[in-house]
């Protein structure tokens, strides 16, 4: 059994024995409690009948949810599913699955002030250990807050016996951990939003590992997956520790939800998140490649020629790109949508005078052709033509991803020195 002790105290267990422990963890902590199982059809199979049966023979009562449908998503079609399924009163959620699951299931929890187990069936996410639920509400992915995990238990055979896609996804999610710890130093150095070193090292340490451990996640042996798990996890403590995604999601991130919002307005299937991460990882690499690659006379001229640009045609963007949302959006992007001349020109001067403190950061970020290769190496998909998205729809992420959050990212940095946010 591997432990991570934080500081809210929440049981891990990263095991071949997993479902054994986590009858034992019921029994000492909710004995009499009625424990209500949410899974789907594929994850009730890979995990959840076998432990419905053994919580069911260690004496519980169960309330057994299995979600239906072509496509799970994260909305609230099933967490209402899901809410009239469960009891009115106390009882324990399990939640048997991968990050969607475990989203309907912790949203859930907390809205019934309940407290939930999360019970992963594949290494896929940094989610698993979470104060927060990004849903899809209105086509918007927002997030919404909730309540962490009170404990973890991760059965090591059922995550090596996970799809080789999940697998890889789960990768790319940590992947997305160079250009996102990058963004977050980008921001606290030029836009004095919060930090935390120690924050920074937890995930920086989950990331080194699962980049030195590719090749034994690739062969999906016990301690790669192992590894893998670790790193997932240490990373959504980190998130934990720093009270939101910050230190674990930045440009990446924008473009991953900018995609998941399109392809659901289009009512095409969802795409594994860190599957996109991954991708839009490669992408946002290449515009730290192309901002190592200026010299400073480069950037003088740049800054020279920017100009700030007008709130409304901003404003007229973000209609026409968002539509229903747009309200929402402009919201969100409040702070830069009033931003004054003044204001863009101080941010331009502090570019310049803080360029010596930017490079080391911007070297933090591999050359996006190592990132691409480690995707590969895992048997993910490498390209956004790899997932089906067309040309326009790369473009547009990197175009307009970076409204979706209230966040200084390399994209902001790049607009504010006067690049083309992409390679078009």
């Amino acid at each position: 059994m591997n432990q991570i002790d934080p500081a809210r105290g929440i049981h891990v267990a990263i095991s071949a024995n997993a479902v054994d422990e986590l009858v034992a963890y019921c029994r000492e902590h909710y004995d009499g409690t009625l424990v209500t199982i949410v899974s789907d059809t594929n994850t009730y199979a890979a995990l959840g009948r076998r432990v419905h049966d053994a919580i069911s023979r260690a004496g519980f009562e169960t309330i057994n949810l299995v979600l239906t449908g072509e496509e799970i998503t994260a909305g609230a079609e099933y967490i209402l599913r899901v809410l009239l399924g469960s009891s009115t009163g106390d009882q324990l959620f399990l939640a048997v699955g991968s990050g969607t699951v475990t989203d309907i299931t912790r949203y859930t929890a907390f809205r019934t002030r309940n407290p939930y187990i999360a019970v992963p069936t594949a290494p896929s996410v940094d989610g698993f250990i979470s104060v927060s639920a990004p849903l899809i509400v209105g086509g918007m992915k927002e997030t919404f807050p909730t309540s962490a995990p009170v404990a973890v238990f991760a059965d090591l055979p059922t995550l090596a016996a996970a799809p080789q896609t999940m697998i890889a996804a789960g990768v790319g999610d940590i992947l997305g951990k160079f250009t996102s710890l990058a963004d977050w130093n980008l921001s606290h150095l030029l836009h004095d939003e919060p930090y935390s070193a120690a924050v920074e090292a937890r995930v920086r340490r989950a990331l080194d590992a699962c980049v030195a451990a590719i090749d034994a996640i690739a062969a999906r042996g016990e301690d790669g997956i192992r590894a893998l798990m670790h790193s997932l996890l240490e990373s959504g403590i980190g998130m934990l520790e720093f009270g939101d995604s910050r230190p674990a999601s930045g440009a990446e991130h924008h473009c991953s939800h900018y995609w998941e919002m399109k392809l659901l307005r289009e009512h095409k299937p969802a795409l594994l998140h860190g599957a996109k991460v991954g991708v839009a990882t490669a992408l946002i690499a290449q515009r730290y490649a192309r901002l190592r690659a200026l010299t400073r006379d480069e950037l003088i001229d740049l800054l020279e020629a920017s100009e700030l640009e007008p709130r409304d045609q901003q404003i007229a963007e973000i209609e026409r790109v968002y539509g229903t949302a747009a309200e929402d959006i402009q919201r969100i992007q409040t702070p830069y949508l009033d931003m004054t001349p003044l204001e863009y020109m101080a941010l331009k001067q502090r570019i310049l005078d803080q360029w010596t403190q930017v490079q080391p950061i911007l070297e933090t970020v591999p050359p996006p052709e190592t990132i691409v290769d480690m995707l590969n190496r895992l048997g993910g998909a490498s390209s956004a033509e790899a997932l089906g998205l067309d040309d326009e729809t790369v473009v547009e992420a990197q175009r307009y991803g970076h409204y979706l959050r209230d966040r200084f990212t390399v994209m902001k940095l790049t607009k504010a020195i006067g690049l083309p946010l992409t390679s078009d």
